[in-house]
Order: C-alpha cells, then structure tokens, then sequence
C-alpha cells in the first residue's frame, strides 16, 4: 500500500458509523425514561467520565492491532500520576514533572515491549507482571499517601476552553491525531500489517521487533498522559490510581472494533466504545438502577461486540450455528 493511497483511506468507515448509530439510539432511548440525559450539562459529564479511560484506549487500540494486549495500562498511569505529583512536591518545574511524568510512562511500555520481543515472552504475562511491578512502584514512592498536585496544573483536569472541559480537548485531540497516525502514515501502516501478518510484514521489510515496542511505548506513553489528567482532575495523586481501568480500556477497543485476532482496529471507535460504555453507565446512575444491573450490561455489550467481530471475519458458519442450536434443544428435551 502506498502513501498515495494511504490517504484515501476514509477516517470514518462502517464500523465507527455502526456505534455512533447505536449511541444516538440508546441516548434517544435514555432521554425517555429521564429528559436530564440529553442535556448539555450531561452530556459534558459523560466526556469527562470517559476522557481518562478513552486516552488509554488510544494507545491500548494501537497495542491490539498489532496482535498484543496490554494489561498494566491502569497500573502505569497510576506510577506515572503519582511521579508528576511527587517531582511537583519536590519542588520540580510542574511541566517538566509532566514530561517526566510521560517518560516513567513511555519507560514502562519500552521495558514491555523489551521483554516481549526480545525475551519473547508472551504479552499477557508481560504486562501481567508490569502492572504488579508499577503498582508496587506507586506504593513504595508513595507511602500509601496521597501527594497533592501542583495548583498550577489544576486546569488540566478541572478548566476548560471555550465551555469544553480541558481533558476533553486533550482526549478529542490525541484521538484525531493517532487516527490520522494510523490511515496516513507508514507507521499506522506497518502496525496494521504486523498484526494482520508478522511473517508477510517481515517478508515486505517492514522492522517487525520495532514496531512491536513501538506500540507498547506509546500505550505506556498516554496512560502517562491519562494518569497527569486523573490527578489534576481529583487533585491528588493516590496509590490507588487507575486500579481495574485496564479492563474498561481493553473493553472500548473490542466494542470500537478492534480485533483481538489483531490486523484491525480503529482509535476512533475506540473512542467511541469508550463513550458508550460511559453513557451506559450515567444512564444506570440517572435510572436509579442496581449497580450490579450496570455491571452486567456492560459485560454484554462486550460480549456481543466480540460475537459481532466473529460474524464479521466469518468465524462462524450457518451450518455450525444451527447445529450448535439443535444440540441445545436436544439437550434441553432429553
């Protein structure tokens, strides 16, 4: 695929028009049952809600298209938060903590993907032990006590320009240049092809060991970003951080369309999988419903998310589909 036609690619395709579908849908279905989820103000909050989990997703999408996954997401971004905050403290210029910040960040995804290619040890277990390994971290620096953030970088997490929450901006703005970084670039054209077909991509040229930490350094790299927008969102970096976001990232990548099987992927509809999962999860609140009602939805929405990528590759054939059912009915009548 060349450069040329790397730029037609469209930046919006069936998958992503499919979610912002379903998204209008349900948005249309929740205003009727309480008005208050279609406003302004609701709406402002749910892109707050979602602006720390869609970052990470933004990396995390690069990771699995490339037929890796990435699990220590939650743990990075909360070391990474918990070191700006702690430079800050120790009196260190604020933005120069925030660049570090990124770099403790970028470091752990570098070490990731070090051991993956290098020690070829699968990326599960990789990022296993780095999420145990940067939780550790964040509780040794820490103490099991919370640092409070610089003042001066509040407005990250709690301004806002021109009426648009400031987190907001960075989360739209990362999205539209890391999609463009993968439908217009060799880069996003190499990390599509690793993923579709390492041993072809090795055949073309393409520096597959590269590529492959490339990703895991850009995933750690915005769970940096997304851990600094965490702590200046709440004001104070904690030990605690980020603990379980890591399967709510992962969750937005499959439900955006990215296949675990790797090869494809879209940030866009990472960014939206994250967006619905949030607004699933504002409308239980405003319903008034159980939080173990939420829970179970959203585990659903995963579910027929990956049922729908296996009817999409043609995983599944009619004949084995009904024969599946036959042997439950006639399990069920024995």
């Amino acid at each position: 695929m060349s450069i040329a036609s790397l730029k037609r690619l469209p930046l919006l395709r069936g998958q992503e028009t499919g979610l912002i579908g379903v998204i209008i849908g349900l948005s249309i279905a929740f205003s009727f049952f309480n008005p208050s989820f279609l406003t302004t103000d609701n709406l402002r909050n749910v892109l707050v809600a979602v602006a720390v989990v869609g970052i990470m997703a933004i990396g995390q999408c690069f990771v699995i298209i490339a037929r890796e996954i990435d699990l220590s997401v939650g743990s990075v971004m909360g070391l990474s938060g918990l070191c700006g905050a702690w430079l800050m403290a120790a009196g260190l210029s604020p933005w120069l903590a925030i660049l570090l910040a990124i770099g403790v960040g970028a470091t752990a995804g570098l070490v990731t993907g070090i051991v993956v290619v290098v020690f070829r040890v699968n990326s599960f277990i990789a990022t296993l032990g780095m999420l145990s390994v940067a939780r550790g971290l964040t509780q040794v620096i820490s103490g099991g006590l919370p640092i409070m953030v610089d003042p001066s970088v509040m407005f990250i997490g709690q301004g806002s320009f021109l009426d648009i929450p400031v987190q907001v901006l960075i989360f739209i703005g990362l999205g539209i240049a890391f999609q463009l970084i993968l439908t217009r670039s060799v880069v996003g054209q190499r990390i599509v092809a690793v993923g579709d077909n390492d041993e072809a991509a090795r055949l073309s040229g393409i520096p597959i060991n590269a590529t492959r930490i490339a990703v895991f350094v850009a995933s750690g790299a915005l769970a940096a970003v997304a851990g600094i927008v965490y702590t200046a969102q709440v004001s104070v970096a904690e030990a605690q951080a980020g603990t379980g976001l890591e399967l709510d990232v992962i969750a937005a990548v499959v439900i955006g369309g990215a296949s675990l099987s790797g090869g494809r992927g879209s940030i866009l509809g990472a960014m939206l999988g994250a967006y619905l999962l949030g607004a699933l999860r504002n409308a239980f609140i405003l319903l008034e419903l159980s939080p173990f009602l939420q829970q179970m939805s959203v585990g659903m929405v995963i579910v027929l998310a990956a049922i729908f990528d296996q009817f999409r590759q043609g995983s599944f054939r009619h004949a084995n589909v009904m024969q599946s059912l036959l042997f439950v009915f006639r399990s069920r009548t024995r």
